[in-house]
């Protein structure tokens, strides 16, 4: 195998496929006959989404971007599905690597298998034993017609065994958004807000929801900020607000001195916002695992989790989607009781060069 064909298509991907290519290109340097081509599914099409991740993570433009955006579920899958085969057809490949758990991972990894070409799954092995979740059902497609596997846990190495995948098949590498975090965290760089606003580190919470469990109910929505507010004391709420949200909150009329609902940021900006907060209000998966590492309280408003290790081991707690749970949370945050957390296994920063390893040698 010396060509692969690297997938993504929303906002999360990047971030994984990052340290990859990065990875990649030094072994080419190193005279290692090994290529990849990039295709962005074009999923996600709003340039604060996925654009700015191209520049400031430092990724070469895609070699193809299939604009396959919009639409329901089903018209988007068949959209990429439709011109990921047209692509492949016109660009042989040896293998095609999927990360993640979006529309764009599923709807490559069938299209791939289709045409006789081998897959591999970053990110392989995570459930969140919700069928409700479109993201479930893209993990379970995805890793039930993978051939490969790198993990991020060895719960995740388990759930895969249960499947009955061989252990040759599966590689626990750890967590390559965890690389891309590191290999960033220098970089960061300080949003306008901060100084509009004028936050000081410690002072704020970060508010993220886009779930349709949390906004899609209105009464629930808000119940939902309403006990966020009433349980914060004087502190600001910081909510880049999805454009699916912003859209819900604005008919809702919600407002409130404390609450800044701003634009979607960009990764070095959100991420700067981060790690300097007092804590994290999330649905959000991928926010937990950054939150861990940088060891910022984080509250998950659901009632399940893929990632079982930023709660065993890390600085996250599932508090579900109850606003009542919300009280009590933010008494343990602000009364100095929440725990400090640790780093799970091989959250190091070198998952990629385990993974480019790996797939040099297979």
């Amino acid at each position: 195998m010396n060509h692969i064909t690297i997938i993504a298509g929303a906002r999360p991907n990047f971030m994984k496929i990052a340290p990859i290519i990065h990875e990649i290109i030094k072994n080419k340097k190193a005279g290692i006959n090994f290529d990849y081509s990039l295709v962005h599914t074009g999923q996600h099409y709003d340039k604060k989404m996925s654009g700015d991740f191209f520049e400031q993570l430092n990724i070469p433009e895609p070699n193809a971007n299939l604009n396959s955006g919009g639409g329901s579920q089903a018209e988007q899958t068949a959209n990429i599905m439709v011109r990921f085969e047209k692509y492949l057809i016109n660009n042989p490949t040896d293998l095609v690597l999927v990360v993640g758990d979006v529309t764009s991972t599923m709807a490559c990894a069938i299209t791939s298998q289709k045409l006789k070409i081998k897959v591999a799954h970053v990110e392989g092995g995570i459930r969140s034993n919700d069928w409700g979740m479109p993201e479930e059902i893209n993990r379970l497609i995805t890793d039930s017609i993978s051939n490969y596997f790198f993990t991020t846990s060895a719960t995740a190495n388990l759930n895969l065994k249960k499947s009955g995948y061989r252990d040759d098949q599966i590689f626990f590498v750890g967590n390559t958004m965890i690389d891309t975090l590191l290999s960033n965290m220098s970089r960061f760089k300080k949003p306008d807000i901060w100084d509009q606003l004028n936050l000081l580190e410690k002072k704020y919470i970060v508010m993220t929801l886009h779930r349709p469990a949390n906004v899609d109910e209105e009464s629930k929505l808000r119940l939902l900020i309403k006990e966020i507010l009433s349980n914060t004391e004087d502190t600001p709420l910081i909510f880049p607000v999805h454009p699916r949200t912003k859209k819900i909150l604005t008919e809702l009329g919600i407002n409130h001195p404390r609450l800044f609902m701003v634009d979607p940021m960009s990764y070095l900006e959100f991420n700067y916002l981060v790690s300097r907060s007092l804590a994290v209000l999330t649905d959000s998966g991928g926010i937990t695992e950054e939150a861990t590492v940088m060891r910022i309280p984080c509250m998950t408003l659901r009632d399940n989790t893929e990632r079982p290790e930023t709660i065993t081991i890390g600085t996250n707690e599932l508090i579900g989607t109850d606003p009542k749970n919300i009280a009590p949370a933010m008494h343990k945050l602000f009364s100095g009781d929440w725990k400090k957390g640790d780093i799970p296994e091989l959250w190091d920063g070198n998952a990629a060069s385990r993974i480019v390893e790996i797939l040099i040698s297979i």
